[in-house]
């Protein structure tokens, strides 16, 4: 029996020395193979291995003429972070305008491998140099089969369309589609796309902008004929502001649409609507200089007019912001297709229906009540909203601690506005209170966790999900410098777990191996362990320690000399044997 187990023992460790020399043979650049095809380009990925979606990319080095990309082909699975991958074969096809001699094509991939010992490989970018000839031009914007991805406010009113051959042939057999269909279908595409329009208009942060909308329109008053005239020009110059987006995003591709997922962009606007709140509590009154306001107003009626014009060019970029998840995805679809008639005629309509509401407040503003507690219960809700928006908009790109520290601003500011430090009157109020002091435990139970996660102690007890859930309670971050002095102090090894925000495997290290009780055990014993980002954060170190792929996670002594290194996702009890020394 002894035999046996010895026999079984080295063949499981001679299967995971054979499993890290499959994944160290793996190479990004010459384990996927990238070609051109008949107008195609192709990339194939060997079993075990996947590519992922978000870093898929194709694009033109210099030159004359225009490349449209795209359609990019349906994932067949997502990883353990919800990104679309592929296995085996993707096919992207490509199209050509004014394209001459030589092109050369950047082609960015991201590769990664499965199982235990998988790995992310950062991308990858290979150069193809195509004839101009071998691109096939591009097609008329009004033929429907060559239309790429669109987006999910398009994709919900475009019809299906049966795959065709594309053979001639079978071109002039297959009979002519009905000359309504593609008009129909656009159709319903301005329309899905009006009422989204609408929708975003009944966003809580567009409402701040309702206030300077009646100053303008409604200032010189004139009736409601006059007041539905000004909202249309109001409107008019939105909808310019917004078929000049279209246009921008159809000429500068899928770039405008990330960006505007960046923190240089998110964080400027969750200030912006910050300060917006604020006024809606009574901070300070949000107005426009007095000379300023009077050249927009105007003192007759072609002044008037011009001045609504000109506050509709503002407005259209400050409420852009408010309606970021509608209009982004209309701006990606466009800016896939790269189609610039379609893509300001879209963003056209979308004014229109965001106008909706601007053209309401203009025409029948002199019907509203000028003031009373209604007005001022009503601006401090939507300042709480709004408030919400502006935290809610960063949540991915600040720290936790700031997220805690955010929340717990939203839920103070909303006792506030529900008068959890006022007498309730009647069963309304008593129930408002109740559920202003519910908000203001909630503030303390945030605030509390502010305060744990900034100086990493813990103030409260931890159970259930939540304490399985912190599994690097004790690791140090980024800061492999002062991991070594502690170890050299400790007399311990140091740990280090090597990750990118992207890397799938990496997560899964997260969430599968390192809560395990035996190697928490095992690390509070011996090592010093510490989680550096070197793809993002320090990125000095990448060189320095070797890094080809993610996760890899190092053994060090206390001066800092490797030890021994595994890559890729482990499970605990192989990760416990590597780490002793045995594997």
């Amino acid at each position: 029996m002894r035999s046996l187990t010895t026999l079984l023992l080295s063949l499981l460790l001679t299967a995971v020395a054979w499993a890290q020399r499959a994944d160290a043979s793996f190479d990004a650049v010459k384990s996927v193979n990238v070609a051109f095809q008949k107008g195609v380009v192709v990339l194939t990925v060997p079993a075990g291995a996947h590519l992922k979606a978000s870093f898929m990319e194709v694009t033109k080095k210099g030159g004359p003429g225009r490349l449209k990309v795209g359609p990019l082909p349906a994932t067949d699975a997502k990883d353990e972070i919800g990104d679309g991958i592929w296995h085996g074969t993707v096919r992207i096809p490509l199209r050509g305008e004014g394209l001459s001699g030589t092109v050369k094509l950047d082609v960015t991939y991201q590769p990664c491998t499965e199982g235990e010992g998988g790995v992310c490989f950062p991308p990858t970018t290979r150069t193809l140099e195509v004839k101009a000839s071998e691109i096939p031009a591009a097609a008329p914007t009004a033929v429907v089969a060559e239309k790429p991805a669109v987006s999910p406010v398009e994709k919900a009113a475009e019809p299906a369309v049966p795959a065709a051959s594309s053979s001639p042939t079978a071109q002039a057999a297959a009979p002519a589609p009905a000359p309504t269909s593609t008009h129909d279908g656009l159709i319903w595409s301005l329309l899905v796309v009006f009422l989204a329009g609408m929708g975003a208009s009944l966003t809580p942060c567009v409402y701040p902008m309702i206030p300077i909308t009646m100053a303008i329109v409604g200032a010189k008053g004139g009736g409601k004929a006059r007041g539905f005239a000004l909202s249309a020009v109001l409107v008019l110059g939105m909808a310019v502001t917004y078929t000049t987006l279209g246009v921008l995003a159809a000429k500068s591709g899928a770039a405008f649409g990330a960006f505007a997922q960046k923190p240089a962009f998110l964080i400027p606007v969750s200030l912006l609507f910050a300060a917006f709140a604020l006024s809606l509590f009574g901070a300070f009154e949000i107005a426009l200089p007095q000379g300023l306001a009077q050249k927009l107003q105007g003192d007759g009626t072609r002044k008037g007019f011009g001045g609504a014009f000109l506050m509709g060019l503002v407005l259209g970029p400050l409420s852009a912001p408010c309606v970021g998840p509608v209009i982004g995805a209309v701006l990606v679809g466009i800016a896939q297709r790269g189609d610039v008639f379609m893509g300001g005629l879209q963003l056209f309509v979308f004014a229109l229906g965001m106008g909706v509401l601007f053209l309401a407040v203009g025409t029948f503003s002199a019907a509203l009540p000028k003031s009373g507690d209604w007005l001022t219960r009503f601006k401090q809700g939507m300042g709480l909203v709004v408030l919400g928006f502006a935290a809610w908009n960063v949540r991915l790109v600040v720290p936790d601690w700031a997220n805690f520290a955010m929340w717990t601003v939203v839920m103070l500011a909303g006792a506030a506005v529900f008068g959890a430090f006022e007498a309730g009157e009647g069963l309304v109020g008593q129930l408002r209170k109740g559920f202003a002091l519910l908000m203001l435990a909630l503030a303390l139970l945030l605030g509390v966790r502010t305060v744990e996660t900034y100086l990493k102690v813990e103030l409260l007890p931890k159970g259930g999900a939540a304490a399985v859930a912190d599994e690097h309670a004790g690791w140090m971050e980024q800061d492999l410098e002062g991991a070594l002095v502690k170890a050299k102090a400790e007399h311990k090894v140091v740990l280090v777990d090597i990750y990118a925000d992207w890397c799938a495997q990496c997560k899964e290290l997260d969430e599968r191996t390192w809560p395990d009780a035996a190697l928490k055990q095992w690390i509070a014993q011996n090592a010093i362990p510490i989680r550096i980002d070197t793809d993002a954060t320090r990125k000095d170190l990448a060189g320095k320690l070797q890094i080809r792929s993610y996760p890899t996670v190092l053994l060090l002594d206390a001066e800092g000399r490797e030890l021994r290194r595994i890559l890729g996702f482990q499970k605990p009890e192989t990760m416990k044997t590597w780490l002793e020394g045995k594997s």
